[in-house]
């Protein structure tokens, strides 16, 4: 009986073995092909190669120096950063041998950091070591920069810390398979094919890349732009080559008089603000009584090469603030406008209150900059070098819809980027469908013109700013704007910083009235955020005589939930009495329904 067991289970152990080795062969194969596709695409791309795209080398030389000008700053951390790993050294020695019971740990993982969450990482004594020891290191490199900061220029200070913060990301041993107890973990139980279904994703995201690897964040057949989003009723009343204007149907008897237009940002499509029914800002302004338009950007390509910021002002937001007059046969209206387009809407009021062009009676402002003097994590990507840089990935005219995702994903690298190469290709997982990743993985190109443009003339040169932009023939500046200005930023924003947007608001000295409020969370949660989810808080009220945003919020009232409320009860006022419901068209008439055509073109789709 015994015998037959042992046999039972050598023939099992040959099956398994069998089937593993079956596996590592399929990924080596998959593997192999894999290599060969990138290296197919890097053959057939005739753009130049950049050793230091980032322009790093120069800002990394300033740093040696003013290293070797800290000596004794250096020398400190350095011992301190020995001594750490010594004492965890010998804790770890000492609990192998179990002459020492089981302590605080030297070094932890922040708090919301999920890289290590597997039990793994603290059961075992030689990851719980492995963690531990790269965390003191990481700490130690971060602080680097800051503890010689006062011999760096303020520019090369922050490029030195984005770019440290991705080599530590991409450094720590959560990414690699042989370091990681989940992943080793889940290969021996399923016998490689964990590895197997990881490799297939891997070529899939290749191919939907055209041999770029597009990492997949989340179910892509889940979600369908007209089905499951953007799907407010309304109509497409305008097009032109730049955009398609929306007027969505009225979800009350009577509306405000005065309408409303949104202008969405063209690096992300509109439909952020009409995520989902729960989700919808568009929904619900409608269903407060206010009539919306909004502009759905063309998603760009060789046909849009030539077009400019001045494009993008007179064809795009201009005419779509006569086409909405003349479908409501108002003589005003007011505006809204989300990061770049707040930009842009901007620019556009300053010229406006220039030239006595007064259709806009508000306006209000979601995590836009005006102010580029410190404009957080993507003022890394821009300077004389980098530009060249970016002007090369343009060479057909328009900056492709991968390269502005990549970006915006090493923003977050370690929730966007490194936390998906585990999960999908190492332990083979479909990520979960969710409707915001879906949007964040919908990318779009940029005109060529238009993107240098923005990137020399704003956060190169700060020119609206310091008062030297000139756009239409007209000087503007921040100064300039005249109408009443609701401005809102997000208190963990890294693409647009509060402080930023805070001060760029301080210096619209010429606006009638203003309004700034702080909502928590981040460049999207913060501002997509519906009274009916109860979620995180604002502030407002604060003393905008304070120089600096700390200030103001010391003496903000906090506000339990969303800032819409707040909003909408202060955009009441400036919306005139109650008239019948407009229905979307009836004068401009119906070029199809919403969501349209230009949004639902996506780059991996052909």
């Amino acid at each position: 009986m015994e015998d037959r067991d042992l046999s039972r289970q050598a023939a099992d152990a040959a099956v398994d073995t069998a089937e593993f080795a079956l596996n590592m062969a399929k990924v080596m194969e998959s593997s192999q092909q894999i290599w060969l596709r990138l290296l197919k695409t890097q053959m057939n791309d005739d753009k130049p190669l950049h050793a230091d795209p980032l322009n790093a080398f120069p800002a990394f030389a300033e740093l040696q120096h003013a290293v070797l000008n800290h000596p004794q700053q250096v020398a400190e951390r350095s011992m301190q950063l020995w001594a750490n790993q010594a004492e965890l050294w010998r804790r770890a020695t000492s609990q192998w041998f179990g002459t020492e019971p089981p302590a605080d740990p030297v070094a932890a993982p922040a708090r919301g950091d999920k890289r290590f969450k597997h039990d793994s990482w603290s059961r075992d004594r030689v990851f719980d070591y492995i963690k531990q020891s790269y965390l003191l290191t990481a700490s130690y490199l971060e602080n680097v920069a800051d503890d010689v900061g006062e011999d760096l220029a303020p520019r090369d200070r922050k490029k030195i810390g984005f770019l440290m913060r991705q080599w530590i990301e991409a450094m720590s041993p959560s990414n690699f398979a042989a370091t990681n107890p989940e992943v080793i973990e889940a290969t021996l139980a399923q016998k490689g094919d964990n590895l197997v279904r990881g490799l297939r994703m891997m070529a899939e995201d290749l191919e939907r890349g055209k041999g770029t690897l597009i990492i997949r964040q989340t179910d892509m057949k889940a979600f369908k732009v007209g089905r499951d989003m953007a799907v407010t009723p309304g109509k497409v009343v305008f097009e032109n080559d730049i955009l398609q204007l929306l007027q969505y149907a009225p979800a009350t008897e009577q509306v405000h008089q005065t309408p409303i237009l949104f202008i969405p940002p063209w690096i992300n499509k509109y439909y952020i603000l009409d995520l989902n029914a729960q989700k919808s800002m568009v929904k619900w302004m409608t269903e407060q009584g206010f009539t919306v338009f909004l502009i759905s950007w063309v998603n760009p390509d060789e046909r849009h090469r030539d077009h400019t910021w001045e494009s993008y002002l007179v064809e795009g937001a201009m005419t779509a603030i006569e086409k909405v007059l003349e479908e409501t046969g108002e003589k005003t209206l007011n505006l809204s406008a989300y990061c770049i387009g707040g930009t842009l809407t901007a620019t556009m009021l300053a010229i406006m209150a220039k030239t006595g062009d007064k259709r806009v009676k508000s306006c209000t402002f979601f995590t836009a900059l005006t102010d580029f003097e410190d404009a957080g994590d993507l003022q890394v990507f821009v300077d004389e070098n980098t530009l060249d840089v970016v002007d090369d990935q343009m060479d057909k005219g328009f900056l492709p819809a991968e390269a502005m995702a990549t970006t915006f994903n090493m923003l977050r690298s370690t929730d966007l980027i490194w936390n998906y190469v585990v999960s999908n290709y190492y332990l083979g997982k479909e990520p979960f469908p969710f409707d915001l990743l879906y949007w964040n993985a919908d990318s779009v190109a940029m005109p060529a013109k238009l993107h240098h443009y923005y990137l020399e003339r704003f956060y190169n040169d700060n020119a609206f700013s310091r008062g030297d932009l000139r756009m239409l023939n007209v000087d503007v500046t921040i100064s300039d704007i005249k109408v009443p200005v609701y401005a809102m930023a997000s208190k963990e924003d890294h693409i647009a910083p509060a402080a930023a947007v805070y001060r760029g608001v301080r210096m619209m000295t010429g606006a009638r009235e203003r309004r700034f409020v702080l909502a928590g969370s981040g460049h999207i949660a913060g501002v997509i955020n519906p009274p009916e989810l109860k979620k995180y808080q604002h502030w407002v009220d604060g003393d905008f005589s304070e120089g600096e945003l700390t200030g103001w919020l010391e003496t903000a009232e906090e506000r339990p939930g969303s800032w819409w409320p707040d909003w909408a009860a202060w955009l009441a006022k400036k919306s005139g009495k109650m008239v019948p419901a407009r229905e979307p068209g009836a004068v401009l008439g119906v070029l199809e329904d919403a969501p349209g055509s230009f949004v639902k073109k996506r780059f991996d789709e052909g």
